[in-house]
């Protein structure tokens, strides 16, 4: 019995370890390839490992490429929208969530209709919206767009995790004296913040990355995001492969660190043993 519970431990830990390997080998391949010379990049026969170190890719990001612009760009953006995203979103979903009232249905799946809506079906009229209101290129014109995919996500998502939380939970702060006000502030909104947070991150993500509305809107160099500031690496059969790595690396870090800092969050089960 226990050569084979051994036996099953190593298979497990194995195809964890292969899955592992065969999701992390793009990221070191990006890696691998920032650090190469153009001339090595394209060499017939591929190496895993750098022979020579070369730090030109990164030198031209931040030199001659603008990047550092790129990146301030869709933090600006990125950060204001996911955090008023999550504000309007938090209050239209307890409202769905925990409040009986005529259309609930319908809203709610409204929200969910707003999100599926493919963007190539609205970019135009969005763009058309953005340039009467003279917001068109620039990237103010993205803080505008961007809750249009955000908000809708955000909501869906929020509806179900404050669905999860115990209804007694909210009956008891309002025997307590609680108005409605008081409870969704002091009690439910932090019970939800491991929900909170982790829609914040994909609400972030979804920003960060988005491509199409950032293409269409902005075409001033100062104004562009991150997106466009790797796609205009490309120019026509010619790749910057070099560049074009070391900025995917760099796009990833934000990312990487949002994650890292509220993963503590991401926790389930606070509001076990919260009602008595």
């Amino acid at each position: 019995m226990e050569n084979k519970s051994i036996g099953k431990q190593v298979l497990v830990y194995g195809t964890l370890a292969l899955l592992l390997i065969f999701a992390l080998f793009p990221l070191y391949w990006m890696l691998n390839t920032s650090f190469k010379s153009q001339g090595e990049i394209y060499n017939m026969t591929p190496s895993f490992w750098p022979q020579v170190f070369s730090w030109s890719a990164y030198e031209k990001l931040l030199t001659e490429k603008g990047f550092l612009s790129n990146i301030k760009n869709s933090l600006y953006v990125s950060l204001i929208v996911s955090f008023l995203s999550i504000l309007f979103s938090m209050l239209a979903a307890y409202a769905i969530s925990k409040l009986q009232f005529k259309g609930r249905g319908f809203i709610s799946r409204g929200i969910l209709y707003a999100y599926l809506m493919p963007r190539a079906v609205l970019f135009i009229p969005l763009y058309m919206l953005v340039n009467a209101i003279g917001l068109s290129n620039s990237v103010y014109g993205l803080m505008l767009i961007y809750p249009t995919i955000t908000i809708p996500y955000a909501t869906w998502m929020l509806v179900s995790y404050f669905k999860s939380i115990p209804g007694e939970i909210e009956e008891a702060a309002m025997i307590d004296g609680c108005s409605r006000a008081r409870t969704m502030w002091s009690v439910i909104f932090p019970l939800a913040a491991p929900g909170l947070a982790a829609t914040f991150i994909f609400a972030f993500t979804l920003c960060w990355s988005e491509y199409l509305y950032a293409l269409v809107i902005v075409t001033k160099t100062s104004d562009k995001t991150i997106t466009l500031g790797l796609s205009d690496m490309i120019v026509g059969d010619v790749f910057a492969w070099g560049p074009l790595m070391g900025g995917s690396i760099i796009a990833s870090i934000p990312v990487i660190i949002m994650y890292l800092f509220t993963s503590k969050y991401m926790v389930s089960g606070m509001t076990v043993g919260g009602v008595k």
